[in-house]
Order: structure tokens, then sequence, then C-alpha cells
């Protein structure tokens, strides 16, 4: 792996934001970002951005109603209002996670109905899930049908950029820093998936605040061979 510059760990704010600029980008994730940008030419109602947890699907979403204006909802809302109530509340929505209500049966039909709504009104949803439809046990048939029609793009398993950057950012959220050398130790050695990113970077800023120690390849040692 090439080595990293030191100015990687000055790059990232001191927040948690889900703005366009905080929006980390590499090859893992373009793809899904390249589709932000063509809205509104998209050659559907909905589009369907699907990842792991944690791989930046509800950022992205956020990203995107900000550039449109559209209203984030949580998927719960589907449970508890009819899909006209829900379609009364912005022009374009973004609804996260869908996929924890698929085999639901009447959640199925409100996302079925509202997905027609939007489709007859020319207006666009935006719907986040850890699987690909494809992959889905749908209940109402017609609404896998019209979801598996719909452009789909995945977010891929972070590559090193991408998971450094992350470990900068996740230690800058919570205003701490670390060195190169660091950074260069904790690559290799972690588990490469998005989960695992905000994982060990929690477990290392409890065990640096615990023992009010900063934070070191030994601490991260310890920490790494104990999982």
């Amino acid at each position: 792996m090439s080595a990293l510059p030191e100015q990687l760990i000055f790059d990232l704010g001191h927040r948690t934001a889900h703005d366009r600029q905080d929006f980390l980008i590499s090859s893992a994730n373009q793809d899904a970002v390249g589709w932000i940008d063509q809205w509104p030419n998209w050659p559907a109602p909905a589009l369907i951005i699907h990842g792991p947890a944690a791989s930046g699907k509800t950022h992205l979403a956020a990203v995107w109603s900000n550039q449109t204006g559209a209203k984030r909802i949580h998927s719960d809302i589907l449970a508890t209002k009819e899909a006209d109530e829900i379609a009364g509340l912005a022009q374009h929505l973004t609804i996260d996670p869908v996929d924890l209500w698929i085999g639901d049966k009447d959640v199925e039909t409100t996302l079925f109905h509202l997905y027609n709504i939007m489709k007859e009104e020319g207006r666009t949803l935006l719907l986040t899930m850890r699987m690909a439809p494809s992959r889905a046990d749908f209940t109402i048939a017609d609404l896998a049908s019209r979801l598996r029609a719909a452009p789909v793009v995945t977010i891929q398993p972070p590559d090193d950029p991408l998971l450094a950057a992350l470990l900068v950012k996740q230690f800058s959220d919570r205003q701490l820093q670390i060195s190169a050398d660091v950074l260069q130790y904790i690559l290799p050695r972690m588990e490469r998936s998005f989960s695992a990113t905000y994982q060990l970077v929690d477990k290392i800023d409890k065990l640096a605040l615990s023992e009010k120690r900063s934070i070191s390849i030994p601490l991260i040692r310890r920490i790494l061979l104990e999982e």
C-alpha cells in the first residue's frame, strides 16, 4: 500500500455532517454520486441506492435532499400513514431504509401506491436498501416489478483511500487527530468494512478516554488483539 500523505490528517472537519462537501468520494461510491448528479434526468420515478450498513446511503440521500428540496423520511412512516398522506409531505421524497419493511404486505401496498402517485405526477423517490431489490422477497408482485425495473446503484466495499478517509473523518468528528503512522498501522490490520470502521474508532476513542492516553500504535494494537 502506498504511503498516505500527512495532509490527510487535516482535510476533514470536526463535526458530523451530511453536506455535499462532507461526503467522501472514491471508486466505491462514485457511481452512486454520478446518479445523484444526473437528477432530474432519471429514467424512472425512483432511484434505489443499496449497500452495506454505514456505507453512506443515508448521507448521500441527505445530499440529494439538500440539492432538490426533497423531504427525508424514515421508512417507519410507511407503516403509519397512507400513500396520499406521505405524497403530500413534499414534491420529492427520500425514504430510508426501505428493505426493513419488505415482506410486510400493508407497508408494501402503501409503497406501491406511493410509487404510482409519484410516477403519475412526475415526482421523484430516492430509496435506500441494504440489499438489492432483485434479492428482496416481496409480497406485492407489482411493487417488486416496479422496484426491480428502477435504476439501482450499488455502493461497493471501501477501498484503501476511502477507508483511510473514513477513519480520519470519524476521529475528526470526535475532535481527535491521528498521525499518519497510526493510520498506516490500522489500515492493513482492520476488518475492511464500513461498519467495522465505525466500531473500531469507537473502541479506540473509549479506551483512550478511559486511560487518558493519546491514540498510539500500542493502544490500537491492544484493541486489535482483542478482536
